[in-house]
């Protein structure tokens, strides 16, 4: 069966295999920037394909210093790395007396103990995420380095018991007893660490040996839902090695067994072939379901196969390219278990979460640009963002493939059709050569509907109080602890200064005053309309746009009054317009997160809804880029669209919509991390 299976149906399987990572996760193939950290080549185990260990030298360390390890995380940080790849030998201090010496002048009892201690200092001293893959692991090993890496991995290479035995590939390498790498899978599910494990292919191992190591994973998968990447490594013969005669496989071997990966997997599970392993063969493992290159360093070579360089970057987009996918940067980390609030809760260690969040966009893909909103300087040129390298470190990959589905969304956009909230999260994730047109319909769109005119408006925006009861994480007004001294000091604007600063920019010469703020613990729905008529009274031309849902909501509630009887007695005081402010993401799973104690979705909307129906008009805003994802926002444009159709009889609807981007430096969300 497998000599049939793997000759007569190659392509079928190959076939099947690529068109199931299609479907899941379209044209994206994945990769990692890293450096690559041997924290020592000491093992207890020898396996027969290895070039990565070695006994004790005379003169030698057993360990790098933490110095060396910083040094190397720096040097990797510069070139716009995200992943310190610690990888080490087995537990040498069961064998070896060198490492067990060292490791006590360290202060550690275990060479796990020193792992932590070096993925600690790389964490508290650059931006660097640690993966780390040191063997064998017991849960107390797992639990002591999951707050210290955001990644876990062990290769299960085979479940074969036969390549234990004397002569073959794992002869005198405990670890690598089927038993305690499947008891090491277990213990990364059971304490929910996202983990990379893999198979070794051509170490003597048959094909149902293979299959049966998937079924494991698989297995295990479904048990604990915790493996995000299986890696397909190929062995490769090398001159020092015990099997250096051991045949390698093809190209065809490994191509069916990427396939059947997959097939066995399914499509959740990232699947990777190392693409410095068999650099002619890139073309052939996508189209045998392949979705991720691995990690990839420009600083260090790839200690377990040093005769193999990594590729160069451009090489690797154009070839990815070539066939038709985009290459993106991932951290080690898939986004799977650290793009949502939940996947992070429960994937992510407390203390690495704020690392996280600064390192990864808002679908979990690493931040390549490192400009922020709010920064003291300019976003980088278009120019500049789409080259391979930038002077501020980071490593980009313009993509210049436009997706099918993204291509016919962009068409029926273009046409007038309405798209839903799938096909909006979809343009959410366009990126490159896809986003370049999706800007280029949208300002087809825009000069189709209004011209080239840009407007705008002179107005002041008048703040009246800075002191707010609602704990709101995004915002410095928020009620919070004094210690974190956000919002300055604390102020309360008279009706009569609110009415002197509109006068002032009167004469100055706006035509419009924008009126919000804290909602001050002694506010009523009065004082709102004492400020409106202290404006109105001083400078009856002015336009007021004044009042968010939220403190329409409390007003109407402190005065006993509905929303439309509160917001008649402000449009019969002088209430022009209602800003949008307030709907931050108009959905609810992400409010209860940013701003749990303001008004729901359906409350704002009612606020505007009630707005429209008297006559007064209002815009809609969206805060994007605290903890929600591209569907959080495609919800949102679904909620606003389906706002503006119900109002549009009674004024028109909604006249403007405005994007603010979330800024994070005094937002208490991003301070207690």
């Amino acid at each position: 069966m497998m000599a049939r299976l793997s000759l007569g149906h190659c392509a079928d399987a190959i076939a099947a295999a690529g068109s199931m990572r299609d479907r899941f996760s379209g044209p994206r193939i994945t990769f990692s920037k890293k450096v690559f950290i041997p924290l020592t080549k000491l093992c207890r185990d020898l396996c027969g394909y290895c070039t990565f260990v070695h006994p004790p030298r005379p003169g030698e360390r057993a360990y790098l210093t933490l110095d060396e390890v910083l040094a190397i995380a720096r040097a990797g940080e510069a070139a716009g790395c995200t992943e310190a790849l610690f990888t080490l030998g087995d537990k040498p201090e069961r064998k070896w007396e060198p490492a067990r010496r060292e490791l006590d002048g360290l202060g550690h009892a275990t060479t796990i103990g020193y792992l932590a201690d070096a993925c600690r200092t790389v964490l508290e001293n650059t931006s660097l995420l640690p993966h780390v893959n040191p063997g064998a692991l017991t849960p107390e090993e797992v639990a002591t380095l999951r707050p210290v890496s955001v990644s876990q991995g062990t290769m299960l290479e085979t479940l074969s018991k036969r390549l234990v035995k004397r002569g073959m590939a794992h002869f005198g390498a405990p670890d690598k007893q089927p038993s305690v790498r499947l008891a090491t899978l277990e213990a990364a599910g059971s304490m929910q660490v996202p983990f990379t494990t893999g198979i070794l292919l051509g170490i003597g191992e048959t094909w149902a040996e293979r299959i049966d190591a998937l079924l494991a994973i698989r297995a295990s998968h479904r048990r604990h839902g915790h493996i995000q990447e299986v890696i397909v490594q190929n062995f490769r013969a090398k001159p020092e090695i015990a099997m250096a005669g051991h045949p390698e496989p093809e190209v065809d071997e490994i191509a069916l067994a990427i396939a059947l990966t997959r097939l066995i997997l399914g499509p959740g599970i990232g699947v990777q072939a190392p693409p410095n392993l068999t650099p002619e063969a890139y073309g052939v493992y996508l189209e045998a379901g392949v979705s991720d290159w691995g990690g990839v360093s420009p600083v260090t070579p790839d200690h377990v196969n040093p005769e193999a360089p990594w590729p160069e970057l451009e090489s690797l987009r154009r070839v990815t390219e070539e066939r038709g996918f985009l290459l993106v940067q991932r951290l080690p980390v898939y986004p799977a278990y650290c793009s949502t609030p939940e996947a992070r809760a429960r994937w992510i260690d407390r203390g690495l979460r704020p690392k996280i969040l600064d390192a990864t966009d808002a679908e979990g893909f690493t931040r390549t640009d490192t400009w922020y909103a709010g920064a003291n300087r300019p976003p980088p040129p278009a120019s500049q963002r789409s080259v391979e390298a930038a002077g501020d470190g980071a490593w980009r990959v313009p993509g210049r493939v436009v997706r099918p589905a993204v291509a016919g969304l962009l068409e029926r956009a273009a046409d007038g059709d309405e798209l839903d909230e799938e096909d909006l999260a979809t343009l959410f994730s366009a990126s490159g050569a896809e986003a370049e047109q999706l800007y280029s319909v949208a300002d087809d769109l825009r000069r189709a509907t209004v011209g080239d005119d840009v407007t705008y408006v002179v107005n002041r925006n008048i703040n009246y109080t800075n002191i707010c009861y609602y704990k709101c994480g995004f915002c410095a007004f928020s009620k919070g602890p004094k210690s974190l001294n956000l919002r300055g000091a604390p102020y309360l604007l008279s009706p009569e200064e609110v009415a002197r600063r509109a006068e002032e920019a009167w004469e100055r010469g706006a035509t419009e005053v924008c009126m919000q703020g804290g909602i001050h613990h002694s506010f009523t729905g009065d004082d709102y309309e004492r400020y409106l008529r202290a404006v109105k009274d001083a400078v009856p031309e002015m336009h007021v746009h004044a009042f968010t849902a939220l403190e329409v909501y409390q007003g109407a509630a402190t005065l006993g009054e509905s929303v439309q009887d509160f917001l008649t007695r402000l449009r019969d005081a002088g209430l022009a317009t209602l800003p949008g402010t307030a709907a931050e993401v108009l959905d609810d799973d992400i409010r209860a997160i940013i701003c749990p104690d303001k008004v729901n979705t359906e409350q704002w909307c009612e606020v505007h809804r009630v707005a429209h129906s008297l006559g007064l008009r209002s815009n809609a805003t969206i805060m994007f880029g605290t903890v929600e994802a591209p569907r959080s926002w495609a919800r949102h444009l679904a909620v606003v669209r389906r706002l503006h159709k119900e109002i549009a009889d009674d004024t028109g609807g909604l006249f403007e919509f405005v994007p603010l981007p979330f800024v994070h430096m005094a937002a208490p969300i991003y301070l207690r991390g």
